[in-house]
């Protein structure tokens, strides 16, 4: 089936550029040209990843992409010309899936949102538990004391990784490779990413559910609510 990706760039030539590259890839293509029209497009929840220019007219990428995940976990790529960290690490904790920094290899980025589809789409997994802690991957379903919660896609890998050996401490670098794949990403990027899903699993009542084992790594708590 073909994947239907939106690209959201102020940019016409970065847009031409990217249309042609994912279209050769074998990837149908909608384009935006601010945030205010991207946001739209974006709600129509037909897409299979977004392409985001943090940079934009309108409504920020940023703010975009804050907006969008109150509802919305459409794997998000976004395209940055910043090159402090801090933006990169924000986009993360809003919910991004990953990133690239202007000016970009076409090629590089289509290999990067075939990387992102492939995690978004996994090998059907088991419902997994612990303690008042129930994960359904294939469903995309994550339930505490059987009350849903939300979460990215990037946060359900993790938690998948985590809750499939829940016993096992995993390091980090190893946790990295397994849930992103290598690449760029470092430790603060996964920093992001538990801070969140810590966050929204406390919320939901389960404060206890993934542990720092100091010097060692990242392995579930128990649960208990």
């Amino acid at each position: 089936m073909q994947t239907h990706l939106l690209v959201i760039d102020d940019d016409p030539h970065i847009r031409s550029v990217l249309r042609v590259a994912l279209h050769q890839a074998g990837h149908a293509v909608d384009e935006a040209g601010d945030g205010a029209e991207g946001l739209a497009k974006a709600r129509s929840g037909r897409y299979d990843l977004i392409v985001l220019d943090i940079g934009l007219p309108e409504l920020d990428g940023l703010a975009l992409c804050r907006a969008l995940r109150q509802s919305d976990d459409t794997p998000i790529l976004f395209l940055t010309a910043r090159q402090d960290e801090i933006d990169r690490v924000l986009g993360f904790e809003l919910g991004g899936d990953d990133y690239v920094t202007k000016p970009f290899s076409p090629r590089e980025l289509v290999a990067r949102i075939g990387a992102i589809l492939k995690r978004a789409r996994p090998a059907p997994q088991p419902a997994l538990k612990r303690g008042v802690l129930r994960l359904d991957p294939a469903r995309h379903l994550c339930e505490v004391s059987g009350v849903p919660l939300t979460l990215t896609a990037r946060e359900m890998e993790i938690l998948a990784h985590l809750m499939a050996r829940p016993d096992h401490v995993a390091a980090r670098p190893a946790l990295v490779d397994a849930v992103y794949g290598g690449g760029q990403v470092n430790d603060r990027t996964l920093d992001s990413h538990l801070r969140n899903l810590r966050a929204k699993l406390a919320a939901a009542g389960c404060a206890d559910a993934i542990e720092t084992v100091h010097g060692v790594g990242i392995r579930m708590g128990p649960c208990a609510g």
